[in-house]
């Protein structure tokens, strides 16, 4: 036994890095499908009362060849075979709801959801840094101060009170940009107007969710930059003549960045999650508004698609920063 063990891990060895991360994946990706399954079942109703209560009224026949025709009224195990069954080859399902099939619906609400999630990191992470590594350098100044002022606001306020109170100034007093929605109904616009007006739809949203990672990534990188600044090598950059500016740049920086790309690995499915309240209040044609209509639907095909898709993404994005962490920090090398 135990020779087989060795031979066993010396195979996997042999297989190459990503590979082997792609086969420890396997594992986990077939538990998640297991657990939304089980607990989306869970919740009392399903597709068929939701129908019948917007009819007004429904016969229990009725609502019997709803359920033999969603496939609701079959055992819960022969129930979770055929979910699997469609997993493997796969298939998300079909949406009764909507009468389109999971994986369209999906591929057509991603776009929105991508625009608006990329932007909002990016400016987080962008503004973050900047604004962490400026308050690291000057501590106990008014800078510094401010900036943390700023970051514990902007990381205690709900994001979906920041959304609304956002829409109420610039949308309803100001009329400086639209209150919801990502283009403007009944405007024909294409070329450079129909991204401008893309843009303007987009400022209220991307800066209500870029708010609170941003305080998150200020605060993380400030202490960050203090740290990397006590260690030797720096003060060896430093007695060496380097200037103050070359090496916070050169030596400081890069190595304090390291923890805000595990960060936002870590963090990428709560920023999904903070997708949806701000789709929410900004009418967003994206996932999250997606599935917040699976939930009050109960459209199980739907959030079940869903919500396996967005973990497929998470595992995804913590996969390929895991390949590339050895770019960010050449002393990191990849396990043979």
């Amino acid at each position: 036994m135990a020779d087989l063990h060795v031979r066993a891990t010396r195979a996997r060895r042999s297989l190459p890095y990503p590979v082997r991360r792609l086969l420890q994946a396997v594992p986990l990706v077939a538990v998640i499908a297991v657990m939304n399954f089980f607990w989306l079942r869970l919740a009392p109703g399903d597709l068929a009362d939701v129908m019948a209560g917007e009819a007004g009224a429904a016969t229990p026949e009725y609502l019997a060849a709803l359920r033999h025709q969603f496939g609701t009224d079959q055992p819960l195990g022969l129930q979770f075979l055929a979910y699997l069954e469609r997993i493997v080859h796969l298939d998300l399902g079909w949406s009764f709801r909507y009468n389109e099939s999971v994986l369209q619906l999906i591929a057509g609400r991603l776009p929105a959801t991508a625009l608006l999630m990329i932007s909002a990191l990016v400016i987080a992470l962008v503004l973050g840094c900047l604004a962490g590594t400026i308050a690291a350098v000057s501590r106990h100044r008014w800078v510094d101060v401010a900036v943390s002022i700023l970051a514990t606001l902007g990381f205690a306020t709900p994001l979906f009170w920041l959304g609304l109170m956002l829409m109420v100034l610039f949308s309803a007093h100001l009329h400086w940009l639209p209150a919801g929605g990502i283009l403007t109904p009944g405007v024909a616009a294409s070329g450079w107007a129909m991204l401008r007006d893309l843009a303007a739809h987009m400022v209220l949203p991307v800066f209500c969710l870029a708010a609170y990672y941003l305080a998150i990534y200020a605060r993380l990188m400030r202490a960050s930059v203090l740290e990397v600044s006590g260690l030797d090598f720096v003060r060896t950059a430093r007695a060496k003549g380097v200037s103050r500016v070359a090496t916070i740049s050169a030596h400081v920086v890069p190595n304090a960045l390291l923890p805000i790309v595990t960060m936002t690995a870590l963090q990428f499915g709560a920023l999904f999650s903070g997708s949806v309240a701000i789709e929410t209040v900004f009418s967003w044609p994206g996932l999250g508004q997606l599935a917040l209509d699976a939930v009050a639907s109960r459209d199980l095909n739907l959030l079940l698609g869903i919500l396996f898709f967005s973990s497929l993404l998470v595992l995804a994005v913590n996969l390929i920063v895991d390949l590339t962490y050895g770019w960010f920090d050449p002393r990191i090398e990849v396990e043979r």
